[in-house]
């Protein structure tokens, strides 16, 4: 039960407070605290371990450089002019993007079509969303929403990247347990059809696109001023155009370099640091034949971008402590023990559903979330004779929500990162939605679960 209070306390300060950073530290420290059975000296030599074990992991590493390169991609493309080359393009040339509803389009349609890592969708959706917004007068939470909303979902569904990878690796453990038969492949295939939240959270995202649906927090999000005259002309959408590319490219290239050939046996965290610093590289020499800016001119925004990006940097490592902390002290496991095998098995996927959904909303990592319920919840599924696929699917769409919502999900701070807005207001402004999305397919899940029972 102790378990649960770093990720309640992380939660609600986070959603509450100001400084998602606070939010997470005092988690930390009060975990910390539990486990070394509070001793205050212990408590701090625990959280100096964890911290320092952490600089130590290479992916970590990689991650953390990561984010503070993609602030310095983000710097240069605008100081170059390759933001109000897009703009230009879309809206003036084009006419493509002449309104608030269309201001958001091109990031819901970047959402779904890069699928190859969850960082990256929300990275380029959101670089592609922010002129249009400010631009338009949409708001920076409304576009955090649009790319959270598209990245793990979409993620989820076309699984040919490393959520595939993972998802196969699990189901084949239990084929080789001998709890179900088949291919790994055909079996996966089936979960996804089930996956009702990501489906439903996409259609939720439209319409809210399309209809300018706002509601709770979302009507008083922060609004940057429209400008709606500026010299978008003096810019290129080459300057803009050719970094995302790079991105995109770069990612498939190196999954399949660290796959040794296999994309969905790839590296996310190795092939995301290898594209930013080629596509830096890559930058570098393009803008300085382009003549957009000089050697100097490109350090300094470099820097300055990177800089900018520090304090998330600082939020994502806190991030994956909090999640070392609820997994030394068996969070998902001691959730897990709720559901006992005289569930009735019509409702066993609604209930698998909301467990997953609380255990990854608490740790903030849907990878985590499969990870402890898919063997748990085939066993259950197979010894109560319900459908299997509609519980890995179930599964699925519960790491998915919390995910998506979670303030301490990595995927929750890129978003934000990525869209220019503040950790806490996307997360306030976006819970609504998510929310109906889940009690949608928690219905869907009862529903189906009588339908094939």
């Amino acid at each position: 039960m102790l378990g649960l209070v770093p990720p309640f306390i992380a939660i609600v300060l986070a959603l509450f407070s100001r400084s998602v950073f606070i939010a997470l530290l005092t988690a930390i420290l009060v975990g910390e605290f539990i486990i070394a059975q509070y001793h205050v000296v212990d408590t701090l030599l625990l959280m100096s371990e964890r911290l320092w074990s952490l600089l130590n992991e290479l992916w970590v590493l990689k991650t953390l450089s990561f984010a503070m390169m993609v602030g310095s991609v983000m710097a240069l493309i605008e100081r170059s002019g390759g933001v109000d080359g897009l703009v230009h393009e879309l809206s003036t040339k084009r006419s493509l993007v002449t309104s608030k509803r269309a201001a958001l389009i091109p990031s819901f349609i970047a959402g779904l079509v890069i699928f190859i890592e969850s960082s990256i969708t929300s990275l380029v959706a959101g670089a592609i969303g922010r002129p249009f917004c400010d631009r338009y007068g949409v708001s920076r939470a409304k576009l955090a929403f649009v790319c959270d909303s598209t990245s793990a979902p979409v993620c989820s569904i076309i699984a040919i990247n490393g959520w595939g990878a993972l998802l196969l690796g699990l189901i084949g453990g239990q084929i080789s347990a001998g709890l179900i038969a088949g291919e790994e492949a055909q079996w996966l295939i089936s979960a996804i059809g089930y996956n009702f939240y990501a489906y439903i959270a996409l259609i939720i995202t439209f319409a809210t696109i399309w209809y300018n649906i706002e509601i709770g927090s979302m009507k008083h999000a922060t609004i940057i001023e429209p400008s709606i005259e500026c010299e978008d002309e003096k810019g290129s959408l080459g300057l803009f155009l050719w970094p995302m590319v790079w991105m995109i490219l770069g990612v498939l290239i190196f999954m399949l370099i660290t796959g040794d050939g296999n994309l969905l046996k790839g590296s996310g965290s190795s092939s995301i640091f290898y594209t930013l610093i080629m596509t830096l590289l890559l930058m570098y020499g393009y803008y300085r034949f382009k003549g957009a800016m000089n050697t100097k001119i490109f350090i300094d925004s470099t820097l300055a971008g990177a800089k900018s990006m520090a304090p998330i940097a600082s939020i994502l490592l806190l991030a994956f402590a909090i999640g070392g902390v609820s997994s030394d002290m068996h969070v998902g496991q001691y959730l897990a023990s709720f559901i006992g095998d005289y569930l009735p098995s019509p409702y066993l996927a609604a209930a698998i559903f909301i467990l997953a959904a609380i255990i990854a909303f608490a740790t903030g990592t849907s990878w985590g979330t499969f990870s402890i319920m898919l063997p748990i919840a085939v066993p259950l599924a197979v010894g109560l004779d319900a459908p299997v696929a509609l519980a890995m699917g179930a599964v699925i769409s519960g790491g998915v929500f919390g995910d998506h919502c979670s303030p301490i999900s990595d995927t929750t701070i890129i978003s934000s990162m990525a869209s220019g807005c503040s950790v806490q207001e996307h997360v306030k402004t976006q819970l609504p939605y998510a929310l109906i999305s889940a009690l949608i397919s928690f219905l869907m899940f009862i529903v189906v679960g009588f339908l094939i029972a």
